[in-house]
């Protein structure tokens, strides 16, 4: 992700950004954003009331001049350096060509930083669902920059963050996932240079989905879904997330995780009995309808009685090779959907 381009800015009516608008922007922890401010002068130039920040397109440009330097591996105190020598010798260029006037990037109507403000009925809301337009791009940038940053805290600030602002469905689908995806392309592409941001945020995103269900107990009686990679299969996050969509909506899961044997998924299913058994592959590779077929053909319970579990398949390793009497599941919304009513 380019960590240097225009973003969309919800700017407030007074024309300036809160620090917490700018830690979300950006993928820095508002903590740090003070700590910057005041140890190095790298802060607002207004405050309203004299007491609460406002961070104008110019205080943005600096931090995120800022963002690069250390992101470079540049001491802080450097950075701050060469950011406020960088502004004092570009003081002039904010006026207009008379050098009284304001700058095109002040105009009336305009944004702090020259884009123009999002209508109010497009700005977030703390009420589940799809992002506003515009707000899934920026926090997507803001999460993949504190991870290029190796930000851990900041991280954990901005994905506890958007699970509480648009819920974990949302949350999932707009910014986590799409930010996983790039940050993997970037790795392909880099080698083991960039594994690190991969690792890290990996880390932080298993590590929110499991918080969000921490301390929930399924509602009485309801089925219980079995989660699981195939064998040879470790990529876990998106049945991580499943796992805490399910739990939070009162169902029964248990998740084994990544590469599951065959023989201890038999096993699993005849001791728990679950209502529906979920089998991830992320690569063609790894799909394997065999072991669909045979966990479907299990059975448990009494003579008379017996029961068989929904054998469901999911990732883009089963595309185009569903097994026969396997359902697909073909998202996170799909999925849920499915096993709820089972």
């Amino acid at each position: 992700m380019d960590q240097t381009g225009d973003l969309l800015l919800e700017t407030p009516v007074d024309g300036g950004l809160t620090t917490g608008a700018v830690a979300r922007l950006l993928g820095v922890a508002p903590t740090t954003l003070r700590s910057w401010d005041r140890r190095y002068g790298i802060g607002p130039a207004a405050r309203q009331d004299g007491r609460h920040r406002r961070w104008t397109g110019a205080d943005i440009a600096a931090l995120r001049n800022m963002c690069a330097l250390t992101s470079a591996g540049l001491p802080p105190a450097e950075a701050a350096r060469t950011v406020l020598a960088g502004a004092s010798a570009a003081g002039t260029s904010s006026t207009g060509p008379s050098g009284t006037g304001p700058s095109r990037a002040e105009k009336p109507g305009a944004g702090a930083s020259g884009v123009p403000a999002e209508p109010r009925s497009a700005r977030a809301s703390r009420a589940p669902g799809p992002l506003p337009v515009g707000r899934a791009l920026q926090e997507c940038r803001g999460l993949a920059r504190a991870a290029a940053r190796l930000d851990a805290p900041a991280l954990d600030e901005l994905l506890t963050a958007l699970l509480d602002r648009y819920g974990l469905p949302a949350a999932w689908d707009e910014v986590m996932m799409p930010v996983l995806h790039a940050v993997g392309r970037k790795w392909e592409t880099a080698g083991e240079r960039y594994i690190e941001v991969e690792h890290l945020l990996s880390w932080h995103v298993s590590g929110a989905l499991r918080g969000v269900t921490a301390g929930r107990t399924p509602a009485p009686g309801a089925g219980l879904a079995l989660l699981a990679c195939v064998p040879g299969e470790t990529h876990t996050l998106a049945l991580e997330a499943l796992a805490a969509t399910l739990a939070q909506q009162g169902l029964s899961v248990r998740m084994y995780g990544a590469d599951v044997p065959a023989r201890a998924l038999e096993d699993a299913v005849r001791r728990t009995g679950p209502a529906a058994v979920v089998l991830w592959a992320q690569s063609r590779r790894t799909a394997n309808p065999t072991l669909v077929a045979r966990l479907d053909a299990l059975e448990w319970g009494v003579r008379g009685a017996r029961r068989r579990p929904v054998v469901c398949v999911a990732g883009p390793g089963w595309a185009g090779r569903q097994p026969p009497g396997a359902r697909h599941l073909s998202g996170l919304s799909d999925a849920v959907d499915t096993l709820a009513t089972l």
